[in-house]
């Protein structure tokens, strides 16, 4: 091992930074008590039929989509730490308000639908805020695990924040589960009082917000890293993120297999995700980060194509956990490529970007796998993601900008 290597091997393994850890206790706790919140507005959109809900789902999902770049050119002009501290007042103030409302109206869909868009406005700013806060606080030898550590954390959120929200929803209802929310996003801002990242902002002269924001995006187009990092990202979202969400409940419906059963399938994702993110947020990631992002693509086809053609449950969650092992491997890989490929003054617009990308991979590839698996069944439409996962990752491996990464 040269000297070089060796002191970036010593360097990757050191001491995340304090600041980074306590900022990222905020998040999670943020994390935790936003998936409660969902659950319950989830459930009470349930009550009102299936076009409800997802007219509620559709009030988060278009502002977000339609600002976020507008949210990352913000947060790179005036800083991500000052975008969070907004956001997460408003919501903060939001979701007070909505426990109130909800307690004293019930669950009228105007109101979840008016929480759902308030909800989506502030993602698209908070959203590539929060993305760059890594990049900002913590050395780029030590980024892997940071982001790892982020995710492992997000994974956890997502496991707990169902069951939280059902408890509270029971206890509660709807207000139960605000107020836990807004108790939440308090200790945030808590936290993030005590946070001082670096420079944050750029110190040169500032065009409109508009053209700030479309100058992120020729960037990262004129970039062959991070467009190839974008291209691959929005395959992935493609190919993956619909496998869990919309095809496994499919896939076990067909099987007639129980709800439980379902969420086992579901659970085996997760806990793939969660072990690959421990394990990197605790050893470090691979030298090469695009041949890792590209291996991990390659092991969830694996995993997909096990779930398409397993006839059983216990083959189901194996091939489940194969994917999210794959997933894992390939977020904790790509993730840094892309912070740290992108320049201090443009952090935010780039995160802005790699969301819009994903969000509209997955919008499109949802449409389209959910009409094949009504036309043919569940079964063609996840091997269908299993190829192109496959596909995503070799593309990757014979892509040289990515190789050598």
């Amino acid at each position: 091992m040269t000297t070089a290597a060796a002191t970036a091997a010593v360097g990757s393994r050191a001491a995340l930074p304090r600041m980074y850890l306590l900022w990222l206790a905020g998040v999670q706790a943020g994390l935790l008590g936003d998936a409660a919140l969902y659950f319950a507005l989830g459930w009470a959109a349930s009550a009102h039929g299936g076009g409800a809900a997802g007219l509620v789902l559709t009030a988060v999902t278009v502002p977000r989509t339609a600002l976020v770049l507008l949210g990352g050119a913000v947060a790179d002009r005036f800083g991500a730490r000052r975008v969070m501290l907004v956001g997460d007042t408003v919501m903060l103030a939001a979701t007070a308000a909505l426990a109130l409302v909800a307690a004293e109206r019930g669950t009228p869909l105007w109101l979840l639908v008016a929480a759902a868009a308030v909800i989506g406005t502030v993602d698209a700013f908070h959203l590539p805020a929060s993305g760059s806060m890594p990049r900002r606080l913590v050395p780029a030898d030590r980024l892997p695990r940071a982001l790892a550590l982020r995710q492992a954390g997000g994974q956890g959120a997502v496991l707990l924040g169902a069951p939280l929200g059902g408890l509270l929803v029971a206890a509660g209802g709807l207000p139960g589960a605000a107020l836990a929310d807004a108790v939440s996003f308090g200790v945030v801002l808590l936290v993030l009082l005590r946070v001082r990242p670096g420079a944050d902002g750029p110190s040169g002269p500032r065009a409109g917000l508009l053209s700030e924001a479309a100058a992120g995006v020729r960037l990262a187009l004129a970039d062959p890293l991070l467009r190839a990092a974008l291209l691959l990202t929005g395959a992935a979202a493609g190919a993956l993120l619909p496998v869990v969400s919309l095809l496994s409940p499919l896939l076990a419906r067909a099987h007639g297999w129980s709800a439980g059963t379902a969420g086992l399938v579901s659970g085996g994702q997760a806990a793939g995700v969660l072990a690959v993110a421990v394990l990197v947020a605790r050893r470090g990631a691979l030298p090469r980060a695009g041949v890792g992002a590209a291996a991990g693509l390659c092991t969830a086809s694996a995993g997909i194509a096990l779930l398409a053609l397993a006839a059983g449950p216990v083959a189901a969650v194996a091939g489940s956990t194969v994917a999210g092992l794959g997933s894992g491997l390939f977020a904790c890989h790509l993730g840094p490529l892309v912070l740290t490929g992108a320049p201090p003054t443009h952090l935010s617009r780039v995160q802005a970007l790699l969301t819009l990308v994903q969000s509209l991979a997955l919008v499109l590839s949802n449409a389209l796998l959910g009409l094949l698996a009504d036309a043919a069944g569940a079964a063609l439409p996840t091997l269908l993601c299993a190829l192109a996962t496959a596909a995503a990752g070799l593309t990757a491996l014979a892509t040289p900008t990515l190789r050598r990464a």
